[in-house]
């Protein structure tokens, strides 16, 4: 570990959910943090996220064992919080499409040798374990379910952390432009915004979204990037009894604060075109598309009317593996860069917040270092 002092003052780069998660953390062990933001907070990547909480499926058992844990901090969570409309713990149902690519039967064997919740459902089951699901566009194979998984809305669960953040004395600035690390002498010593603002600082967390690789390649590192574009449509609300999130071949969907649904899907996402000028042109046949699948598989197959909808990079790292921690060879700067915010915004933010105050390195991040990135380069 670089850090070896407690340092006395953070700047972090990002509003999203791993930026405030880990400032917040960072404000309840006494660090004076900043928190800077290029717009208003969730204004990236979290305000657009499906925010499905769940280790499904097929991973490796160390990101496995971060996402139990990222789901067990949400419980407790929910615990503090059990009437708020952003947070739901409903479950959370799957199913492939009838063709070769079909793994329910491997998946739910493999889900319960993990212990992971998981109940082997066919159509005919559905209606009595969760509501809301139109059952005959299950495919024959059955659908699994995993009682224990939730969803949560990121922008409102960043307005409550921020509103904490700010009661134990962190500073938030926004529409702060782009933002980069200043490094001198081999380390991290702040942060300089568009403006030509210095900050100074004793470490610094870069969790910039999808602009972390570009960020850090201008001191010379490198990590690798699969970011794609993402596309998230919000709906109307409708009276529904949809309280699961859904995973289905064409579509995903969850519950919204307001009573409507998030939908996403990847075929949608391989529509969105990007102008030469950088923004994005979404076709209304890909919007009316999405409606479309998503009334097919709920039940009733209700008229779903778009309220709105984000577009914009959604972050992979270029393994699929998250990406937590400080650089190998500049001491203070940290990143947080990786999919699956939401399951890890909360654990993640507390593990860099002890990582950065504390200088101990944390177990659970061991397999997510930056490094790997470097030794693969050289």
């Amino acid at each position: 570990m670089n850090a070896s002092i407690k340092p006395s003052k953070v700047v972090v780069i990002g509003g999203g959910i791993f930026g405030v998660s880990t400032a917040v953390h960072l404000a309840r062990l006494g660090v004076r943090t900043v928190l800077v933001n290029d717009g208003p907070l969730a204004n990236g990547a979290s305000g657009r996220s499906l925010a499905w909480l769940n280790s499904a499926r097929k991973r490796t058992e160390a990101y496995h064992r971060l996402r139990l844990a990222g789901i067990d901090r949400y419980r407790t969570l929910a615990v503090r919080n059990p009437d708020a409309p952003w947070l739901r713990f409903n479950g959370g149902l799957t199913w492939d499409a009838d063709d070769a690519s079909n793994e329910i039967a491997e998946v739910f064997d493999y889900e319960r040798e993990l212990g992971y919740h998981a109940q082997w459902l066919s159509s005919e089951r559905i209606a009595g374990v969760t509501p809301g699901v139109d059952a005959s566009t299950v495919t024959r194979q059955g659908a699994i379910f995993n009682p224990g998984e939730g969803w949560v809305d990121l922008p409102s669960l960043i307005g409550v952390l921020a509103q904490e953040y700010r009661t134990l004395g962190g500073e938030i600035i926004t529409d702060a432009g782009r933002a980069t690390v200043d490094v001198e002498s081999g380390r991290a010593r702040g942060v300089i915004t568009a403006d030509g603002m210095r900050r100074d600082a004793d470490a610094v967390l870069l969790a910039a979204g999808g602009d972390v690789p570009a960020i850090v390649a201008e001191v010379g590192q490198h990590i690798g990037d699969a970011t794609p574009v993402a596309l998230l449509v919000r709906t109307k609300p409708i009276r529904h009894p949809l309280k699961a999130v859904l995973n289905t071949p064409r579509v995903a969907i969850r519950p919204t604060p307001n009573g409507g649904f998030a939908l996403d899907s990847a075929w949608s996402e391989e529509e969105v075109s990007v102008r030469p000028d950088g923004s994005y042109e979404i076709r209304q046949s890909t919007l009316e598309g999405l409606l479309r699948e998503a009334s097919r598989v709920l039940e009733g197959n209700p008229a779903l009317e778009v309220e709105d909808y984000g577009v914009g990079p959604k972050p992979i790292p270029g393994d699929g593996e998250p990406v937590f921690g400080e650089l190998p060879s500049i001491p203070g700067y940290f990143v947080a860069f990786s999919h699956s915010g939401a399951t890890l915004g909360l654990i993640a933010g507390e593990l860099l917040a002890d990582e950065i105050g504390t200088g101990r390195r944390h177990q659970l991040l061991a397999d997510f270092r930056p490094e790997r990135f470097s030794a693969s380069r050289r």
